[in-house]
């Protein structure tokens, strides 16, 4: 996994609440187990018509968020389904942030496990930063987890809580088979005296 440090990119505005599961990547394209290839599917139903054409009127369509890195979102973000192919998706597009005022619980958990840093903040807060990210391709937003802060294109900083052992795995980018690893001396040192006592097994 990715280590996540500091972020500056630009944000693309999703103002819609309960943006959930299914919507971030539809039931259909979860037939896979690879985490990669999903991003072109990545809220299929809203940023294609029933053609496959692009959906000029849907965010990451347009020019400015086409290569948008965090994603400023209403209420309730991730909630629906517990499926880990919504962060896979957004991963998979290039999205490694999402700030919103609150998010489905299991999403939040899935986001942290696959190098993306769900931030919640105020209300007010997230309108103004949904407001900086209106302003298109030429704002960039900075997102810094070592000091927990989301600095806005004029400057103002805004503080995040984010739970110790979480900050940690994403800044050392250790997913559930990182952190296993790290104990792989230890692993190795109880194979071997299991082997000698039991050798029959």
């Amino acid at each position: 996994m990715d280590k996540f440090e500091t972020l500056t990119g630009i944000a693309a505005p999703m103002p819609l609440m309960n943006i959930d599961t299914d919507m971030i990547i539809p039931k259909q394209f979860l037939k896979t187990i690879k985490r990669s290839g999903l991003g072109v599917n990545l809220f299929d139903e809203m940023r294609y018509d029933a053609d496959g054409n692009e959906n000029p009127d849907f965010v990451l369509n347009q020019p400015a968020y086409r290569d948008a890195q965090i994603i400023v979102a209403g209420d309730n973000f991730g909630c629906g389904s517990s499926r880990e192919h919504a962060p896979w998706a957004l991963l998979d597009f290039g999205v490694r942030c999402v700030i919103s005022t609150s998010f489905a619980d299991i999403f939040y958990n899935n986001c942290f496990k696959n190098g993306i840093l769900p931030i919640v903040l105020p209300k007010e807060q997230v309108d103004a930063l949904m407001e900086d990210a209106e302003k298109g391709a030429n704002v960039r937003i900075t997102v810094d987890l070592e000091a927990q802060t989301v600095t806005a294109s004029d400057g103002t900083a805004y503080p995040f809580e984010v739970d110790a052992f979480k900050r940690r795995c994403l800044l050392e980018g250790l997913d559930d088979i990182g952190l296993t690893m790290e104990k792989a001396a230890s692993i190795d040192a109880f194979e071997e005296t299991a082997a000698q006592a039991r050798p029959w097994v």
